[in-house]
């Protein structure tokens, strides 16, 4: 049975905080595994002495800083608060001079600066580290057992903790509470410096240039830590905003914005976009899958292949009124693409700009680059618990009039957008329904839909537990267009 290296740091205050930070000076959370892997080498270097470290405690954290860990944390306010203090500045030669000099008045306090301290306030008291053991062993446990066991800060010299380190079951780190930070595989979440190999050996250099900053021939600024890497760590909550970018749509002849309705023509417009991006990637390897969502030889895409294509979704306008919000015609559109592949969405943004929408061998449109300002685009891109479509949605089967089947496949149509399963069953409202719940909607039936999908068609409203990043489209329809959602005031 597969099991995890796991090491626990408790913070010892009765109120747990971390003060921690970033490479930017930002509040670090969760902690990072290089910080981590810090405080191991330190209380490693603390218990074992030159050669002991070097043959006991060196292979094992050799053997560590090779692993990409999970971290486990606890829940923390999504907004801290700081305060400012005034500390000495390491000024006592100038007091000591100025006492020589016979000037009695002149105090620390004329020398102190300001130092703003700004905590991350912890909901409960252990951070945890896991480490996948594929085969079940750890060949140094009990050297990085005593390691842990010897580690007492973590993050400032105030963050006091006690370590430890055990080996769990697959069921036993289901049941530690907190939050779950996985590496994230498409570079979306939030970056954290992690170890990789080599970077023990870089952090003993440091010390030692550290120790021998002062010589004879001056002083040597200690150069900082550079041999490591930054992932991204994300939870199951969080969801991963896809790469986009965002047109206007002229008239033919830039004189305005040209303007389609909504049912009759979201599909179309969706096909035009898809046309015109062809045109400008001629020549990519993989243009049948990734633009056009098929294989060369014209079958289905299949497995991971089938998500890894561009989304064609027409914006229908969302006119802000003093009675309400109403939805409008397509004025907009966005092109949107997986996480990691932000630079092809960089590609077409450069190329699309000025590219005519063809239909029936005539210019029907012009496309011009959409202000990331744009208030309706924001409606679309946004972040949001709560959201409604401006598309039906196009169930990825048959409900059979059935309530509870129509649930499942609504369901697992956002786990098939990209949703987390775990932001799926936390779902906290879920309604479907042939009216619109915009103003402005027609009935899901009147919209025309794209050739070949034939599930039912609702407009759903939804309520996440936790913030969802757009462009969010689901359902069978959601490169052509359907299933499109925008923020629900």
């Amino acid at each position: 049975m597969p099991s995890v290296l796991c090491f626990t740091l408790r913070f010892l205050d009765p109120v747990p905080r971390f003060h921690g930070r970033g490479g930017g000076g930002d509040p670090e959370w969760p902690p990072s595994p290089l910080r981590f892997f810090q405080a191991l080498v330190a209380a490693s270097a603390a218990r074992w002495r030159e050669d002991q470290f070097k043959n006991y405690a060196r292979p094992a954290l050799q053997w560590l800083e090779a692993i990409r860990p999970t971290v486990v944390s606890p829940p923390v306010p999504d907004r801290s608060f700081g305060y400012r203090m005034y500390v000495p500045n390491n000024s006592g030669d100038l007091m000591t001079a100025a006492w020589a000099r016979g000037d009695t008045e002149t105090s620390m306090a004329k020398y102190r600066v300001e130092k703003d301290v700004r905590p991350t306030h912890l909901n409960s008291d252990a951070v945890h580290f896991l480490y996948a053991l594929p085969d079940g062993s750890c060949p140094h446990f009990e050297v990085l057992q005593a390691a842990a066991r010897s580690v007492t800060h973590f993050g400032w010299g105030i963050d006091m903790v006690a370590g430890n380190a055990e080996i769990l079951t697959e069921e036993q780190v289901a049941k530690l509470g907190g939050e779950v930070w996985r590496p994230a595989p498409d570079h979306s979440g939030t970056p954290l410096r992690v170890p990789r190999a080599g970077t023990l050996d870089a952090l003993i250099d440091k010390h030692d240039a550290f120790l021998n900053r002062l010589s004879k021939d001056g002083f040597k600024p200690v150069p900082p830590l550079s041999k490591f890497d930054v992932a991204f760590y994300r939870r199951a909550t969080d969801t991963a905003a896809r790469a986009w970018t965002a047109f206007q749509i002229l008239q033919p002849d830039a004189s305005g914005y040209r303007a389609f309705d909504t049912p009759r023509r979201a599909s179309h417009v969706a096909a035009w976009l898809r046309h015109a991006t062809a045109e400008v990637c001629h020549g990519w390897p993989d243009l049948a899958a990734f633009v056009h969502g098929h294989e060369a030889d014209g079958s289905q895409a299949k497995g991971e292949r089938a998500d890894r294509r561009f989304q064609y979704l027409p914006l229908p306008t969302i006119e802000r009124r003093p009675d309400g919000n109403r939805t409008g015609s397509i004025r907009r559109a966005i092109i949107a693409a997986p996480p990691d592949c932000r630079e092809r969405i960089d590609f077409i943004r450069r190329r699309l700009a000025g590219q005519e929408l063809i239909w029936d061998n005539k210019a029907v449109g012009l496309l011009n680059i959409l202000p990331t300002g744009d208030w309706v685009l924001n409606q679309y891109i946004g972040t949001s618990c709560s959201w409604s479509t401006v598309t039906p949605v196009i169930w990825p089967g048959y409900d059979d009039r059935d309530a509870g089947k129509a649930e499942k496949l609504l369901r697992k149509a956002f786990v098939d957008a990209g949703i987390s399963q775990e932001l799926v069953d936390a779902i906290q409202d879920l309604e479907w329904r042939h009216v619109g719940f915009r103003a402005g909607l027609d009935l899901a039936k009147k919209y025309r839909r794209p050739d070949h999908l034939t599930g039912s068609m609702y407009h759903v409203r939804v309520r996440f537990a936790h913030p969802v990043a757009g462009p969010l489209a689901v359902g069978a329809g959601r490169y052509r267009g359907f299933g499109l959602f925008a923020i629900d005031s």
